[in-house]
């Protein structure tokens, strides 16, 4: 049930502190935490592709064929309805059936991360709601975008902050700029980073200095930094993220976990050694050739990829090409 926007703040901790004893008793979870910290977030994420079959439906078959592969790769978790998992182009209903779906298959130590932010604050609210009763464990909250030019800080800070105060489970930030169009302004970030039911952000605009500035002008707070792609993890962590949410995860996901546990053991060579041989495969799945591009990779190493949903539409066969190039030219393939 919705909490009061107008509660104050004193009294959020408490709440928030119930909500995730409620939470623990209705699903039975056990998550390591870190050092004051109510959630850990430290680790790798895949964003999961959603598979759709040729006549492009949601594909649980091979959702499900996929989380069976994933499951020998020691991830933090798993984020579902995120960018690449074609979050806008689902129904309600599918995204709910997603999150289930998913839940059922995953290990009671991961964490289930979904996507759940809406153009408005009570849709976005709604939507959370519903996420945690089929098995998120923490929401996803992109920046809504449609009206961009009324985002201003004051904006996303009451939206976040009534999202947070509703939700029955832990939210995290998503900012991703190439998408939307709108970067999550800094002073919004430090403002929203002292809610308690708000644990961390997940960047993907790719501004080394800005994820520095957050994870030191939030270093008092509960509250955790992911890099939003591979192509700059290995800096987040050098700057103290806590993790990375990566689209090429869903490809060499063992790679990137050995990556995490390089910069955690601080092997800084071979990390940088690993991280070189991981930038151009990461921009050929992400900005190059984007979800056509990450499903088409995702079946030379194992998985479904599969159709994405119209109108995005396949590689042509000259993209394939350049999109093997990237990978066997960093002895992927």
């Amino acid at each position: 049930m919705a909490l009061s926007t107008r509660l104050a703040w004193p009294l959020r901790p408490v709440l928030a502190a119930l909500h995730q004893a409620v939470r623990g008793q209705r699903r039975g979870l056990s998550i390591p935490v870190g050092p004051g910290r109510t959630l850990d977030l430290g680790g790798i994420f895949p964003p999961l592709a959603t598979p759709f079959s040729p006549t492009q439906e949601v594909d649980y078959a091979q959702l499900e064929g996929n989380l069976r592969r994933y499951a020998s790769i020691p991830f933090r978790g798993l984020v579902v309805l995120g960018s690449n998992g074609e979050y806008p182009y689902l129904a309600t209903r599918e995204r709910l059936e997603v999150v289930s779906c998913v839940r059922r298959a995953l290990p009671r130590d991961r964490l289930l991360l979904a996507g759940s932010g809406c153009e408005s604050t009570q849709a976005t609210i709604e939507l959370t709601v519903s996420m945690a009763e089929a098995g998120a464990d923490v929401a996803l909250v992109v920046t809504p975008c449609y009206y961009r030019g009324a985002m201003t800080s004051a904006a996303l800070v009451q939206h976040y902050t009534e999202v947070a105060d509703a939700s029955p489970i832990p939210v995290v930030l998503y900012s991703v700029p190439a998408n939307t169009g709108l970067d999550l302004p800094l002073e919004a970030v430090l403002t929203l980073a002292q809610h308690p039911n708000i644990v961390g952000i997940k960047d993907s605009g790719g501004d080394i200095t800005r994820m520095g500035l957050m994870v030191h002008k939030t270093r008092q707070e509960d509250f955790q930094v992911l890099a939003g792609s591979a192509g700059f993890l290995m800096a987040s962590y050098a700057l103290g993220a806590s993790g990375g949410v990566c689209a090429l995860a869903n490809v060499l996901g063992a790679p990137l976990c050995q990556l995490d546990r390089l910069c955690r053991e601080g092997h800084w060579q071979e990390a940088r050694d690993l991280q070189h041989r991981l930038i151009e495969p990461n921009t050929a799945v992400t900005r190059r050739f984007g979800i056509p591009g990450l499903k088409k990779a995702m079946e030379w190493f194992g998985y479904y990829g599969g159709p994405c949903r119209a109108p995005l539409a396949p590689l042509s066969p000259p993209q394939v090409e350049e999109l093997r190039g990237a990978f066997s030219a960093n002895s992927w393939l």
